[in-house]
């Protein structure tokens, strides 16, 4: 990690970084489990990764006192685009270049914590975009869909049986002992209660756990954090509903008018009236919505968007790791730069302004698609929670 001044001392150049660091690596939770690379120092917009093929199994007896022809690795490079982010805080008249300054320190904790959070979930959007995906049942049984997760759709300890399974049987290596699911407090609720589920204090020293541990169940470890993702779709309109007014085959008119815009934005919008499903593929400011198959509703039922689960409902995604899975870059050595300058630097001829901030590069390749399972469920806080 980098600090960039030109006046700050070395001791305060030090203290800096290092609030910056221990308020940003806490919120790395998705970072934490990939493969670690450092930034190329030469600089670039790429990085390359590497994907190692396992070996064929050696079943060909070998002959005395002959050497056998031997193996070769088989490793794949992935390259993979550096990207930049980063923000800063103007503050006016207030950092003292002579000592460390508590308000400088307070912001450098404040941006830490944002650059934690800003990286992780950077790598959780790539890790849940991934094609290897679980959904929990619904009241009818088993779904296929994120939009057919309903309010029972919950997740239960048999899902986490099941990725565990998968992981294993595509010879994905646990990470120390176990498999690993990061999950959100709310999901996590409805785990905890099961007879499966063992607390983390009961298997294992406080030494020996990953950060925000909470419990295991059979071969896989659960590690919390609210920055779990959530989806939840958006209103359809100006409301978060809709209302029927009447049926006509595929054709439903609601009571509430449209603008032009709202009509139009709802074309491709999946809906849920009662236990259907159908998506708009054409929508009026009269308030007329085709849809692509008929659903029965009568006069009063409630449109509802469900692009995350029906009734509007949010949905959670637990994400299974083994190990090996992902790969992305460390913020030690250039990841993770702090900047603070002071009063007068740039445009500032009365020396009226101070800024601190942070950079980062930052790069994140899923290696292997089979080691990366995410189940989707819903929880008893799904009308509660917005996606983040």
């Amino acid at each position: 990690m980098l600090n960039t001044t030109q006046t700050l001392s070395a001791e305060m150049q030090t203290y800096y970084e290092k609030t910056l660091i221990d308020n940003a690596e806490p919120k790395l939770v998705y970072d934490s489990f990939g493969d670690k690379y450092p930034i190329p120092k030469n600089g670039g917009k790429t990085i390359q990764f590497r994907r190692f093929a396992p070996l064929a199994k050696a079943t060909k007896p070998i002959t005395e006192g002959v050497t056998p022809q031997g193996n070769s690795l088989q490793v794949t490079p992935v390259s993979v685009s550096i990207n930049q982010y980063g923000d800063f805080v103007q503050v006016s008249d207030i950092l003292k270049l002579s000592s460390v300054d508590n308000t400088i320190v307070q912001l450098t904790k404040i941006l830490g914590s944002q650059a934690g959070r800003t990286l992780d979930t950077i790598t959780r959007d790539v890790l849940c975009a991934g094609t290897n995906v679980i959904y929990a049942n619904n009241k009818n049984g088993e779904t296929q869909l994120r939009e057919e997760l309903d309010e029972t759709s919950k997740l239960e300890p048999d899902l986490f049986y099941r990725a565990a399974a998968q992981l294993s049987a595509m010879n994905a290596e646990p990470i120390g002992d176990s498999y690993v699911a990061i999950i959100h407090p709310y999901t996590a609720y409805d785990l905890m209660r099961s007879e499966e589920w063992i607390d983390s204090h009961k298997y294992a020293r406080p030494e020996n756990l990953f950060n925000g541990e909470i419990g295991k169940i059979g071969n896989v470890r659960f590690v919390k954090s609210t920055e779990a993702k959530v989806y939840k779709s958006p209103n359809l309109a100006g409301t978060r509903t809709l209302t029927v007014k009447s049926v006509n085959g595929t054709s439903v008119t609601v009571n509430e008018s449209l603008t032009a815009d709202e009509a139009s934005a709802l074309a491709g919008r999946i809906i849920n009236i009662g236990e259907g499903l159908a998506t708009v593929t054409n929508a009026t400011s009269a308030g007329v919505l085709t849809l692509d198959t008929a659903l029965t509703a009568n006069a009063g039922d409630i449109v509802y968007p469900a692009e995350s689960g029906k009734k509007g409902l949010a949905c959670f995604a637990t994400v299974v790791l083994g190990a090996h899975a992902y790969a992305t870059t460390e913020i030690e050595g250039g990841g993770l730069e702090h900047i603070v300058k002071q009063n007068g630097y740039g445009e500032d001829p009365l020396n009226q302004r101070a800024s601190c901030g942070w950079k980062a590069t930052k790069a994140i390749k899923r290696l292997v698609e089979e080691y990366i399972v995410r189940i989707e469920s819903t929880s008893g806080y799904s009308n509660n929670v917005e996606a983040n």
